[in-house]
Formats: structure tokens, sequence, C-alpha cells
């Protein structure tokens, strides 16, 4: 059966330079980074420099980098801290963040009884920015999280507009930038965003990993206690194999940044097209065909397929060998709607399948058409 691979928004397979770097580090370097012996300071010596590598692509020092188990652990870290320790009172946010971000907020809330204010959206699932504008200026201390690009439909948020809002309004500005990451670059010199959290594992790097930016003198408190590990502000030894493997993927993808972006986006111009001509009833969600205000790695469409057959689609599509998502893959298994197209999409168009593709560097024109090929002939059975 051929299998084809169009869930990257979910998960990316590791590139094979990076399973190389990452077992030659098992093997050698398996001391402690917090020892003082010669095992432990070549891995600390690993882990210093990976530090600063993954600084160096935003424009940042190296001890703003904190090393995490991903980017759920990295927003719960940021959010928290801000609650616990730094006394803001209200979460502005929206409602079609990841859970990591909504969930959290909602804990905070019962434990803190802090406010939740959600940023009004567009029907493509755009940030209203002269509503954020208006919560902020009648906000007392507050702090944004919003994320750069949705997971589920691919829009982009205007990064450098929130942030000089935030700071021009004295809120703290933190964002998930998971699916962004490896895929943009970020000048937080520039940007002047307090918090941000990555996951390796969506740009072609190992999971369990990632890191979360804290600005300087943020004041931030750890989410995890127990040793000094990562300046304090992260408790437990290191996965120094980890981190060495994000570093090698994210050095990778920023060298290689445009010419694969350039692959990627005829991947996707060559889908919307061919899906277009072959089920001319196709809509997009979110603002899929708009590169301003989507990104290039993912798609998000609503089929022109009768209700019925909805509940058949994925497990069909699974039986081809085509693995895709119809919302996050964190809430796979749920029966409930997408939260995301909940918010955008009118009833009528909740009750036909909409259907997330995302593309990488592995992918190929003649799987598009044979996916595209599945899916017509799913329709017209």
């Amino acid at each position: 059966m051929k299998q084809v691979y169009l869930d990257n928004a979910a998960t990316t397979a590791i590139r094979p330079k990076v399973i190389e770097r990452m077992t030659k580090v098992l093997q050698d370097n398996y001391g402690n980074a917090s020892s003082t012996h010669s095992f432990g300071r070549s891995s600390k010596a690993l882990l210093e420099q990976c530090r600063k590598n993954i600084a160096s692509y935003f424009n940042v020092s190296a001890s703003e980098i904190v090393f995490t188990s991903g980017g759920t652990e990295a927003d719960n870290l940021a959010l928290r801290s801000a609650v616990r320790d730094l006394g803001y009172n209200e979460i502005i946010t929206s409602r079609i963040e990841h859970h990591a971000v909504l969930h959290t907020a909602e804990q905070l809330q019962k434990e803190y009884d802090i406010k939740i204010t959600y940023v009004d959206i567009d029907s493509c699932g755009l940030i209203k920015y002269s509503h954020l504008e208006e919560l902020l200026q009648s906000s007392n201390k507050a702090v944004v999280s919003l994320m750069h690009v949705n997971n589920e439909v691919g829009n982009i948020l205007d990064l450098e507009r929130v942030a000089v809002l935030c700071k021009s309004n004295n809120a703290l500005f933190h964002t998930d930038t998971v699916q962004s990451v490896g895929h943009y670059k970020i000048d937080l010199q520039t940007i002047p965003i307090d918090f941000l959290a990555a996951s390796a594992h969506k740009f072609h790097g190992p999971k369990g990993v990632g890191f979360c930016f804290i600005r300087k003198e943020s004041g931030l408190k750890p989410l995890i206690f127990g040793g000094e590990q990562e300046r304090g502000y992260r408790a437990g030894t290191e996965s120094i194999h980890n981190i060495v493997g994000m570093d090698e993927a994210l050095k990778i993808a920023y060298t290689n940044l445009e010419d694969e972006k350039a692959y990627v986006v005829g991947l996707k111009d060559y889908f919307i097209e061919q899906i277009k001509t072959h089920l001319p009833k196709v809509s997009f969600n979110g603002n899929c065909l708009d590169y301003n205000f989507s990104t290039y790695t993912l798609v998000n469409v609503c089929l022109p397929i009768p209700p019925k057959k909805t509940a058949m689609l994925q497990f069909q599509l699974d039986l081809k060998g085509i693995a895709c998502s119809r919302g996050s893959a964190c809430q796979s298994g749920s029966s409930q709607q997408s939260h995301v197209l909940t918010e955008i999409l009118n009833d009528d168009k909740l009750k036909q399948p909409s259907v997330r593709f995302s593309f990488s560097i592995y992918n190929t024109k003649e799987e598009i058409d044979y996916v595209v090929k599945t899916l017509n002939e799913f329709a017209r059975s």
C-alpha cells in the first residue's frame, strides 16, 4: 500500500543528519552535564554550545534560552509564572489558540481567580488588532498570549504589531511559535516579545525537547523544582542528545530556509490547483490562499462531501495510506469538532468534513496526485 504523510503540522520526520548526530552523542557524550568530571564537562560544553547556537538564530543572548520538554511546557512556564510570581491578573488570548495555552489559562483562572479575555477574530480567524488595542488600553496588568501561526488553519499573526501594542500598554507578550520556528526567521531584538515557545519535532528534530525564550530580567520563576539546571529555570538532567538534535535540525532548517520554503510553496500551490480542478466546490478555511496571512506549510480544506459520509472520510484515507488530520493531533480521539473551526465556520460548513493537509520537503507532487485522486473517488462513490 502506498504511504503518504501529509500531517507535518502534527510532527515531522527527523532528518537523517539529525539522527546521525544524535546517535554519536548517545555513544560518546553520555555524561551528566551537571557532573564536574571530564565526562560531565564534555556534555556541558555541548549543551552550552547548542544554547549559544539556538540563541544566535533569534538574535538573543544564550542566557535567554531555556531548554524544555517541548512547546507545552514552555507555554506553561511563561503563563504560570507570569500569574503566580509576577502578579499579572489577566490573560488576553483568543479562542483559537492551542489548548496548551487555553487550558493553562483556564486552570490559572481556577487557581488564582484571574480574568481571561478573548480578543475578537474575523470570519477567517484573523485577530482583530483594533479590539486587542481596546482590551489592552482597558486592562490593568495583563499578559497577552497569541500564537504566531495557527496550527489548524495556518493564519499568521503580525508579531511585531502585537509586541508593540503590548509594550506601549505595559503588557507582557507571550507567543507560541511551535508552528513557525524553523519555517520563519524571528528577530527578537527587533520584535519586543517577552516569552516564546518552540518545539523541535515541528522542524524535523526529535520529540520531547523544545525551548522557551525568556527575556532578560523578566522575573520568571521555575515551573519544575529540583536541581539548579537551566540557570534555575528548569530542574532536571538535560537530555543532551535531544538538545543536540534540536540544534542540528534548526541549523539545517535556517541554512536551507529559502530553498526549502520555495519547494514547499510549490507543493501547496500544486495541491490547491489540483483539488480545485478535481473538486471544484471545495472551499478553504482560514486564509490558506494568501501567503501574507497564512503559512506556506499547510492548507485546511472544507470538502464537498455529504455529511453522512463525513464520519468515514478519515478512515478511508487511512486505509489508502494517507496521513492527514481533522484538527490538532493533541485532540486525536476526541469526538468534538475542532474548537478552531467552530469559531470561524457557519453551521452548514461545520457539517462538511474539513481536513488539514500539511507539507514538508519530503513530500512530492506524485503524492499529491494520489491524495487528490483518492479524495475525488471518495466524493463520487
